[in-house]
């Protein structure tokens, strides 16, 4: 007797491994009883062999690698004995699974047995071949499990059906050969084998058309009649459960009428009889008389079409939504989910039951009826579904009304008859649950409500009287504030009173009251905070009694830590006591939203990207054309590829920026302009184009005077010139825009002297095609700065167009660059253009210049781009 595998037995190691108090003691045990099972597999003791795979069985389930003992399973299903063979099987079914390449080599072994004279042993085998069936053996043994099919005990029969069923989902095409068998068995009175033989006919369907047409034409009547059979058949011990004979036979033949009657008008209407006779005998106060009713109706509902079935079908569902049980209410809405768009009009009968749910303890159910009762609104039911669903609003519990008051929105916005309607029904959403209202939501009411200019009084006074309510949600208070601001003197004045609504009586100051508490309110986040200080800018004009106390409010904020405050307080003050004469301008009521506008822009924002299309390009400022890149963040890999799509001028696209017209500045500064896109204007603004220009921040732009400064790029020397850019006048530079205050009266001047400082030129770039030399000079008195003359020759035989010059410096440098010469540069060495670089080293006498460089230009139509990097520059710059 082997000492290793004899001492514990199966039932004394399980003992062992329950006894373990921590994890570490059963890892030592299982690590003992695997030591022992290896060292009995290597010495092939046959005595223990189906001990030690038992042992192994439960190692596995507990988690453990037991791999090693698969061999083992093979051994023991070849042995010749019943007890050896089923532990073999049942070894193979727990430890190995299909894609084990070792299972191949019990094909041979499944062939004997499948044929043996045990009928138990056969049944041994059916039962792995339908568990770890692969499809290389399916082929193999199809043959067999084929021909048990007509074996002449019926558990065989069985086996040899569900074997059938892994096998055709393994291999569709061998699913011919099992049509004619698995017809015969439908023909079973032993209700075991007619219920697999039932599910493979379904499965049967599923795979094959031939077989979905060959059951339809063949057996269709018979399964009716064998349905009939059952729902009539007298009381039979064996087969009931709670009164119902076999239900489990029921549901079976119910789905494989649905699988034949689905799209087949003849073969639907062979079987509407029986259908109706289940779904009006079935009991329903029992569960298994519910899942009959249930795969009924499901039935009724896939079958062709049959008006009085399906009004008695969703009459059922309407019953299960009164049912005590959850799951059964909660299937029933699932299924009037789907019954909906077959038979909206029977469904809608339920609706005051479907509302119910919307109110149940359960969360899962009041989901699903809440989706059904979206599902059932229509411009005719759409005021009393709505104010059920508000009311419930009111006594919801706080996790749901994030659901539940986006399906309103979603409801009132959709089917909305008229916009004093859908200006109620959101304020009271608004009132209610302003906490769980989505940013789009009350975005949309204010669109909706600059539409409706005839309402504009009345939504102020409501919104009004609903703030004085409900000053805790945060979406009312914004849009009282934006609707206070634009219509405040509607509200004062009592102008555009209905006959619906009450006077009410509010002063100038009680409306400045009501932002003043917004602003100051803790709760208020940022957007509501700078929504207020936008609507008290708006009330200093329309209450000029006013003004000075908000200009007090707006003061307050002048040091807040919060930049987007403390610069809107900075900027609107600036408005309220320097700009008197152009502030109700500033402050006009904003023009009517465009509604179509609006929405479309809300459904293209979620399928747009932010990323060009494939292949689109921008203009460069000497129109170079480059594939969706940035050109200039781009040369130091400082940004994405996310480009905006250029403007048509530069015009255009600061006026959106910006508001500001800038035709009367070069009218009245003389500055000639030359058609510039919105690439150069963004360059312009970051002072990153022409040497002419000066950078600007907003709040400088608001301010009466500008300092006379050089200009810096942002991007910290990132230069790109224009050939486009405004030139100077003779007069000097062109002058500085204030955005309130015209120009400045004194603009930045611009020192062009060269020292003479003599330094070797540098041939700072030479490639096959191109060559560009450095010449330097110094400013006089400014050693940090050394200006560059760059010469640019063709190398090659052909003519270059578009030519566009960039560079980029560290952060201790500051590069500007001037335009170049021309954008198109000769073949062969007869011509160059020629570009003026000013560089400023901060780190003068320390740290020498380094310069990365980007060349593009056009050649026969086609972009070369040519970059690199220059470090041999003179000592001393």
């Amino acid at each position: 007797m082997n000492p290793f595998s004899s001492g514990t037995r199966l039932r004394d190691m399980i003992r062992a491994i329950r006894a373990c108090k921590t994890a570490a003691e059963e890892r030592a045990v299982v690590r003992k009883e695997c030591a022992a099972i290896r060292a009995a597999i290597n010495e092939n003791d046959q005595d223990y062999r189906h001990r030690n795979l038992a042992k192994l069985m439960f190692i596995h389930m507990l988690g453990y690698p037991t791999h090693f003992g698969q061999m083992e399973c093979l051994k023991l299903i070849a042995s010749s004995g019943f007890p050896e063979k089923r532990i073999g099987y049942l070894g193979l079914m727990l430890l190995l699974d299909e894609r084990q390449e070792v299972l191949m080599l019990v094909t041979n072994s499944l062939k004997q047995d499948l044929n043996h004279s045990n009928q138990y042993i056969v049944g041994l085998a059916l039962c792995a071949l339908g568990n770890i069936c692969s499809a290389e053996m399916a082929r193999d043994l199809a043959p067999e499990v084929e021909r048990l099919l007509q074996f002449r005990d019926p558990n065989i029969r069985k086996k040899a059906a569900l074997c059938s069923i892994r096998i055709i989902k393994k291999v569709p095409e061998l699913a011919e050969n099992f049509i004619n068998p698995a017809a015969a068995l439908l023909k079973e009175k032993h209700h075991g084998v007619l219920i697999t033989g039932v599910q493979l006919c379904t499965d049967l369907c599923k795979v094959s058309e031939d077989a979905l047409e060959y059951f339809r034409k063949k057996c269709t009547e018979g399964l009716v009649k064998t349905l009939k059979d059952v729902v009539n058949s007298p009381y039979a011990p064996e087969y009931d459960i709670a009164g119902i004979t076999d239900p489990f036979l029921h549901i079976r033949l119910l789905k494989l009428l649905r699988e034949l009657g689905q799209g087949d008008a003849d073969a639907s209407e062979c079987m509407n009889d029986i259908l109706a006779q289940v779904a009006t005998k079935t009991e329903s106060n029992k569960n298994a008389g519910n899942a009959i009713l249930y795969e009924c109706v499901e039935t009724i509902m896939s079958i062709e079409d049959n008006g009085g079935l399906r009004v008695l079908a969703i009459n059922i569902l309407g019953r299960f939504l009164s049912n005590r049980d959850n799951n059964i209410r909660y299937v029933a809405l699932n299924m009037l989910m789907k019954a909906i768009t077959v038979d909206a009009q029977a469904v809608q009968r339920h609706r005051a039951t479907i509302l119910e749910c919307v109110k149940d303890s359960d969360a899962s159910i009041r989901k699903r009826a809440l989706e059904l009762v979206y599902v059932l609104v229509n411009e005719g039911n759409v005021k009393p579904l709505t104010k059920e669903l508000i009311d419930y609003l009111e006594v919801s519990d706080e996790e749901f009304k994030g659901d539940l008051t986006a399906k309103i929105c979603s409801i009132v916005a959709k089917f909305s008859p008229e916009k004093i309607w859908y200006i109620d029904q959101m304020l009271k959403v608004l009132s209610e649950a302003g906490n769980f209202v989505k940013d789009e939501v009350w975005h949309a009411v204010i669109v909706v409500i600059s539409n409706a200019s005839d309402l504009h009084g009345y939504t102020v006074r409501a919104l009004y009287r609903a703030l004085q309510l409900s000053a805790e949600q945060e979406s009312l208070v914004r849009v009282a504030i934006w609707c206070i601001g634009e219509y405040g003197d509607l509200l004062v004045n009592n102008v555009g009173m209905l006959n619906v609504e009450d006077p009410i009586t509010v002063t100038e100051s009680d409306a400045v009251d009501v932002i003043e508490i917004a602003i100051k309110h803790h709760t208020s986040d940022l957007t509501t905070k700078a929504m207020a200080m936008v609507a008290l800018l708006k009330l200093s004009s329309r209450f000029p009694s006013c003004s000075e106390r908000i200009k007090d409010i707006v003061v307050q904020y002048k040091g807040s830590l919060v930049l987007e405050l403390q610069q809107r307080s900075i900027e609107m003050n600036s408005i309220i006591a320097k700009h008197q004469n152009i502030r109700s301008t500033l402050v006009e009521r904003m023009p009517v939203l465009d509604e179509a506008t609006f929405i479309g822009k809300r459904a293209g924002s979620i399928q747009a990207t932010v990323s060009p299309s494939a292949g689109a390009s921008i203009n460069l400022p000497n129109g170079v054309a480059k594939p969706t890149a940035a050109p200039l963040v781009d040369l130091l890999d400082l940004g994405s590829d996310d480009v905006p799509a250029p403007s048509s001028s530069g015009g255009d696209l600061l006026h959106d920026l910006l508001g500001v017209d800038l035709s009367m500045a070069s009218t009245q500064s003389g500055v000639n302009h030359a058609p510039k896109n919105g690439t150069d204007v963004l360059l312009d603004l970051l002072s990153i184009g022409s040497p002419t220009q000066s950078s600007q921040s907003v709040s400088d732009m608001l301010s009466s005077s500008q300092d006379n400064k050089t200009p810096v790029s942002p991007l910290e020397g990132l230069s790109s010139p224009s050939s486009n850019s405004i030139q100077p006048t003779s007069a000097g530079a062109a002058p500085t825009i204030d955005l309130l205050d015209g120009f400045s009266s004194n603009p930045p001047k611009q020192e062009t002297e060269n020292n003479g400082t003599a330094y070797p030129s540098v041939v700072a770039f030479e490639s096959s095609n191109l060559k560009m030399v450095f010449n330097f000079s110094k400013l006089p008195g400014n050693p940090q700065t050394t200006v560059i003359e760059a010469t640019f020759t063709n190398l090659s035989t052909n003519i270059y167009s578009d030519f566009i010059f960039q560079a980029a410096v560290p952060k201790f440098l500051q590069l500007h660059l001037d335009p170049a010469s021309g954008n198109t540069l000769p073949a062969s060495g007869n011509g160059s253009i020629t570009q003026t670089l000013r560089v400023t080293n901060s780190q003068h006498g320390k740290k020498s210049l380094v310069m990365r460089i980007r060349i593009a230009y056009k050649m026969n139509n086609k972009d070369v781009l040519e970059e690199g990097q220059i470090s041999n520059f003179p000592r001393g710059l």
